[in-house]
């Protein structure tokens, strides 16, 4: 079991990992007031001190802790590592997104050390601060308060010596709308909107004073986003998820390449490297070293994947002059394909290394090449050649290997979105293969007579969209399709014909109420008591009755189809089980 202190933007995206386990979890926070959606998540509100942590975690038998509470909420923070050393639990710190500090702003470690050089002072630190900072009032110098408007947060203040004069209320916490010479901020994150305050303040020439962040006990595993938080706790309470994440293949690369690059500029070799993923998050990955490069295995997690396993490796070559890439050129070696067909992001000839990757890696290895000479980042995967051919890339156009891909950096475990992306990028190359048809089928067995069927169309214009028929017609629709086919078979014909575009046995079931007004429809009415598959109705039914359900269905298919695309000449393909096509 699982005990989340909460509260916060931080508690709330944990709530959201954790919910996607499908598993009973607690949620705590002190007063209960904060909008978070919980479906698993059982609510608790009320401090706990040490003694009822101990005791509460001992009850419900809790293994895990997840602190993704305020980064100034010291105690908790404290109660929380205290707990966790003592019952020898893990403790996971969901900390904030944190901007570099900037130089030009003063840093303080307490309020005691607020300069007192000032004649006023905008205090945005909360209601608790009030008498904290009550002795530079004693100075002479006028201190306005700027604290949420609720009756609880008015009578604290209030008790706290503030004056009605003095108190400034808020909703969105960027806008300062009142001219002090200074203004005191914590040091609360992206997510807490310090960046933005910070920006207006600067924008009206104040002078920004701002309270670091307490340190985080050191028994903490330390995440920042919520990929991070997952792994985490896949890793420290491994039951939890039933099926585990892993990192794409531009991950993996770019992990080799700052590992390759501290070895290089650095002389470190460490096994585990930060990286910085599209979202803002950092990860850490594990990673090794080899004669003149540096290498991370592919983890898939539980999404299946032919590519898990692989070793994805980098080696950096110094170039003379700065170049393309921000001082980068990437270089493809064995094992990794090349683009042989246009709509991708780089043209023919280009190694298969996406511009997300290429991305990612610029981003993470920049900074420890600031002021050194370019680089050429070679990456290769050993056996990427044969493992290549396992996958949709020879369909797609890229030769000789594997391609390096990768949106988010993680793949989550059977993702609608990674299979979707793999669809549009399909899609993408068949319209740039410059066939006006489109030919979606629903997998190998299907392709094989819808491309007998289309025998002169290129095979990039042969796309599979596994379950997701909808989806894949949107896109033909955005893509700006002229002429569509969908092939599909019957198993799948008769969950579409009721109106299901995601066919996957987990989102629906075969209705054999509806097979059974759609043979009324055609006039062959049959038993169904004993109908375990669809495919067995081509048995059941009469011959000269076929084609009548095959119209029949097809019209009712044609009916949640065709307003997806449409401005494009649809054509509907019934397949039999020998590969017959039946159509309207």
């Amino acid at each position: 079991m699982i005990l989340v202190f909460g509260g916060t933007t931080e508690g709330r995206r944990t709530a959201e990992v954790l919910e996607k386990a499908g598993a009973t979890y607690y949620y705590s926070t002190k007063t209960g007031e904060q909008d978070v959606s919980l479906h698993h998540g059982i609510r608790l509100h009320g401090a706990l001190d040490h003694h009822a942590m101990v005791a509460f975690c001992r009850e419900h038998d809790i293994q895990l802790l997840v602190d993704a509470a305020h980064p100034f909420a010291r105690q908790l923070h404290e109660t929380v590592a205290e707990v966790a050393k003592e019952l020898r639990v893990p403790a996971i710190r969901y900390e904030r997104i944190f901007p570099q500090r900037d130089s030009n702003l003063t840093w303080i470690d307490d309020y005691s050390q607020v300069p007192t050089d000032i004649h006023s002072l905008l205090a945005t630190t909360g209601v608790q601060s009030i008498a904290k900072l009550k002795p530079l009032e004693a100075k002479g110098i006028k201190v306005y308060y700027r604290i949420l408007p609720r009756e609880s947060s008015i009578r604290l203040a209030k008790e706290q010596g503030a004056t009605d004069e003095q108190l400034l209320f808020y909703e969105d916490s960027a806008v300062i709308d009142v001219e002090t010479e200074a203004v005191l901020l914590k040091e609360s994150g992206l997510s807490g909107g310090f960046q933005e305050k910070v920006d207006v303040a600067k924008a009206k020439g104040m002078r920004i004073i701002v309270l670091k962040r307490p340190a985080t006990p050191s028994i903490y595993h330390i995440v920042n986003g919520p990929h991070g938080l997952r792994r985490a706790v896949e890793k420290l309470l491994p039951d939890f998820f039933p099926l585990h994440s892993g990192l794409t293949t531009g991950t993996c690369a770019t992990a080799a390449a700052v590992a390759a690059t501290t070895r290089l500029i650095k002389g470190e070799t460490p096994a585990e490297v930060p990286i910085l993923l599209p979202d803002g998050e950092t990860i850490m990955v594990s990673v090794g070293y080899g004669d003149g490069y540096a290498y991370c295995i592919k983890e898939a997690g539980d999404d299946p994947d032919v590519t898990n396993g692989i070793e994805v490796r980098v080696s950096l070559t110094p170039n003379p002059s700065p170049i393309d890439e921000g001082g980068i050129v990437f270089e493809g070696g064995e094992g990794v394909g090349r683009f042989s067909l246009p709509g991708f992001d780089y043209p023919p000839g280009e190694p298969a290394i996406n511009k997300g990757p290429r991305q990612m890696i610029h981003q993470n290895i920049e900074p420890l090449t600031r002021n050194q000479e370019s680089l050429t980042v070679t990456i290769s995967v050993p056996g990427g050649k044969e493992i290549a051919h396992r996958t949709f890339n020879p369909r797609l156009g890229i030769e000789g290997g594997i391609s390096i891909i990768g949106v988010s950096g993680i793949v989550e475990p059977f993702s609608e979105e990674a299979f979707i992306q793999s669809i549009r990028k399909c899609m993408e190359v068949a319209k740039a293969s410059g066939s006006d048809r489109v030919v979606i089928n629903s997998g190998a067995k299907s392709e094989r007579f819808v491309r007998a069927y289309y025998p002169t169309l290129p095979s990039q214009a042969f796309v599979e969209y596994g379950n997701y028929i909808g989806e894949t017609l949107k896109i033909a629709h955005e893509l700006g399709f002229r002429q569509v086919t969908l092939g599909v078979m019957l198993g799948k014909a008769v969950k579409l014909a009721a109106g299901n575009l995601d066919t996957h046995s987990k989102k629906t079931v075969m209705d054999k109420t509806f097979i059974a007004s759609m043979l009324e429809e055609a006039g062959c009415p049959i038993d169904l008591t004993n109908l375990t598959l669809a495919r067995e109705l081509w048995e059941r039914i009469s011959p000269e009755k076929i084609e009548d359900f095959c119209r029949v269905v097809l019209q009712h298919c044609m009916q949640h189809c065709q307003p997806l695309v449409p401005h494009t000449a649809l054509t509907l393909l019934l397949i039999d089980d020998d590969g017959t096509i039946h159509s309207l």
